[in-house]
């Protein structure tokens, strides 16, 4: 495996912990954007390879594999870096012509919260954290930042913006934390 450079520019995440709420950067997921074709035959190719595809709104994961629903048609694939590094060229074979499917790995950066998150994502997003339920994703806008918002469990939350947006997303989830816990 190639050796791998966080987006916030360390070789190993970064981890900050602010009134028990963990921050922590996600550097071991590969990511690969899937949209469907006219062609169809995508929900069954996928179902033949045990990838999920989510409705909207949306996240769910199959063993390693998950899949966040991006807009009608069109998901957001992440798997483990270590066993996935190219998830893209896993995906384009098993999809075939089905799916355009693009590398995305290298284009996102990760942060996930771990711990009291509901007075941090008030402050953060403009949403309705009791009616985003586990499960749930959605796209919002996180200070002057279009984001990509998961909910993995209860005290699980996700945030993907766009690499060059890493620091900036960093320092408002810090933020948020130390203002409202």
């Amino acid at each position: 495996m190639a050796e791998v450079v966080l987006p916030l520019g360390g070789a190993s995440p970064r981890v900050e912990t602010v009134a028990g709420l963990r921050v922590e950067e996600v550097g071991d997921m590969a990511l690969a954007s899937v949209a469907a074709r006219r062609a169809g035959g995508l929900r069954e190719a996928a179902e033949a390879m045990g990838l999920p595809l989510p409705g909207p709104g949306r996240w769910e994961a199959r063993g390693e594999v998950g899949a966040i629903w991006l807009g009608p048609d069109q998901w957001l694939v992440e798997a483990p870096l270590a066993t996935h590094e190219d998830v893209a060229a896993w995906l384009k074979p098993r999809l075939g012509a089905s799916a355009s499917v693009t590398e995305q790995t290298d284009a996102w950066a990760r942060l996930d919260l771990r711990g009291r998150l509901g007075p941090v994502v008030e402050r953060l997003a403009n949403l309705d954290w009791a009616r985003f339920p586990p499960g749930s994703a959605t796209r919002a806008l996180l200070e002057h930042m279009g984001a990509v918002v998961v909910r993995r469990d209860e005290d699980w939350l996700s945030l993907l913006v766009g690499r060059s947006f890493a620091g900036s997303l960093h320092h408002a989830a810090v933020q948020a934390a130390r203002a409202a816990l």
